[in-house]
């Protein structure tokens, strides 16, 4: 008698994401002022505050960033993504620059990764002032691939609803998706609602504020999962990097849907 042929084994992955203020540290409010002068100027406490990040990042698989630098004056001319992913041994990492400032400010959406993605695009989000983006990282193929977007929404909420609702298109076709980022909104708020109605994430089972990060009130940055992903566990870290905390989560996924993580070669 032939033995039956076990189960497909299930993995966990850890997915951080990090609304980072181009590695400045905002501890309350009068700080947006009295602080603004040395957001634009490069500094050794946005270096130290980054060092810092990189610390945590190897607990986790999949790391997306919001307001990285690409490479200004604000942040030393530094691509900030890269140096992350290079001080925390990770070895994979793409970067979507978005909004330019002449040589002050270079916006971006960053991905930091353990494992290898197949394919990174950028997507352009509608918006009365262009600039914002949408980062979508796929890890293997077909139906069978893991989709991860990280996108940075606007503070409207009409600009949020278009965005929203293109974003939804995008991952309309993917049934193991991931949404994470800084949307600017909570999880149950019309455009939200609109989100959940048009795409197969879910919303989360409780709120996870995290801003201000000095004292967080509002669950602004999100970890969304489609129906098809356990969600595990999701967290806010209690380490403040910038004016958000990072929000975490746990996710356990089919062995077939993505690609075992990378082993660095040394």
């Amino acid at each position: 008698m032939t033995a039956a042929a076990p189960a497909p084994a299930e993995r966990r992955l850890r997915l951080l994401s990090c609304n980072i203020l181009a590695g400045a540290s905002v501890q309350r409010y009068s700080e947006y002022f009295t602080r603004s002068l040395n957001a634009m100027l490069p500094g050794r406490s946005k270096l130290d505050n980054l060092d810092r990040l990189a610390e945590v990042l190897p607990q986790f698989d999949v790391i997306g960033l919001q307001e990285a630098d690409a490479g200004s004056l604000r942040s030393g001319f530094l691509n900030q993504t890269r140096y992350l992913a290079e001080t925390s041994g990770m070895p994979f990492w793409s970067h979507q620059p978005n909004r330019p400032m002449a040589r002050l400010a270079h916006t971006a959406n960053g991905l930091i990764s353990r494992l290898e993605p197949h394919s990174v695009l950028d997507y352009q989000l509608p918006s009365r002032i262009p600039g914002r983006g949408a980062l979508l990282a796929r890890f293997g193929e077909g139906q069978d691939a893991l989709a991860v977007m990280i996108a940075h929404l606007s503070l409207s909420a009409t600009a949020r609803a278009k965005q929203l609702g293109f974003i939804a298109e995008v991952l309309q076709e993917f049934p193991h998706a991931v949404l994470m980022g800084d949307l600017n909104t909570d999880a149950n708020s019309t455009e939200m609602r609109h989100l959940f109605a048009k795409c197969s994430l879910v919303p989360p089972a409780q709120a996870t504020p995290t801003f201000p990060s000095w004292r967080p009130r509002k669950a602004l940055d999100h970890i969304l999962t489609s129906e098809a992903l356990r969600l595990e566990k999701l967290w806010a870290l209690p380490q403040a990097f910038s004016d958000h905390l990072p929000v975490a989560a746990e996710i356990r996924l089919p062995q077939h849907v993505a690609p075992r993580p990378h082993k660095l070669r040394r």
